[in-house]
């Protein structure tokens, strides 16, 4: 479906306000970051996320919504530490109870996004809701994941940057197609933590600035009958759990 060019902005401008600022709420009150002009591109990667769980290979979830099923397929082979920190968080039971905090249709359907670990409380104020990550036990801090995208033709991820800020010329492996399953994360890039969102149509132009790890392969109907603030019955890892590596001792329900 082409996006003519005034849906197009209208779109660029609700991806500001949707999940720029929905992920931590310290990055939505400050001013962006100036963008370095030859940001470091990291073909594997860094120690500092040896720490982080990674998938190798894929994965599939079952996630209940309203009490109907959507099959998930989790991309392991090009989103190793993002896929990765999903399955350990549904593992975790993170998403079980959580909402669906915000669902953008008009001017065109846009994502469906929840994750907040916040949203499962009945007692929080729902105006944070999109300001909150996963507190992991071990450490006591919000687990972030870097930005993770692999190039078509590449052998390995970019981190830490946007393809285009990257200056990679190759579009994502993993694409915005409808139905793909991305991180949402405040301006620096590597602030994504639990929030995710579905695509509720193909959204080309976030292609290479977010992090697509999965595709829904079955419950699509389901997807697109999100309302803000239905919750997530359940999740959890049907296939490929034999996939996940973590140095965290304490992989467990949280």
């Amino acid at each position: 479906m082409e996006i003519n060019i005034r849906q197009w902005i209208v779109s660029v401008m609700i991806l500001g306000a949707l999940l720029i600022g929905g992920c931590a709420q310290q990055e939505a009150t400050s001013q962006p970051p100036n963008l370095p002009t030859e940001p470091p591109v990291t073909a594997q990667a860094p120690d500092a996320f040896s720490n982080l769980p990674r998938l190798e290979g894929k994965a599939k979830v079952r996630m209940v919504i309203k009490g109907k099923p959507v099959i998930i397929e989790v991309d392991g082979t090009n989103a190793p530490i993002t896929a990765g920190n999903f399955v350990d968080l549904v593992q975790r039971q993170v998403y079980d109870g959580s909402l669906f905090h915000r669902v953008v249709r008009t001017p065109q359907p846009f994502v469906a996004q929840g994750g907040d670990p916040q949203s499962k409380n009945p007692k929080a104020d729902p105006q944070t809701f999109g300001t909150g990550g996963f507190i992991d036990p071990a450490t006591g801090q919000e687990r972030s994941i870097p930005l993770e995208i692999t190039p078509e033709g590449a052998q390995s991820p970019v981190y830490g940057s946007p393809l285009q800020v990257a200056r990679i010329n190759q579009p994502p492996v993993l694409k915005h197609k409808r139905g793909a399953v991305a991180m949402a994360r405040s301006q620096a890039p590597d602030s994504a933590s639990s929030q995710f969102y579905f695509a509720l149509s193909d959204l080309e132009f976030l292609d290479g600035n977010y992090a697509v790890f999965g595709q829904v392969l079955e419950g699509m109907d389901v997807v697109d009958g999100i309302q803000q603030r239905d919750r997530i019955d359940s999740a959890e890892v049907i296939e490929g759990l034999e996939n996940l590596r973590s140095n965290n001792p304490s992989n467990g329900p949280s």
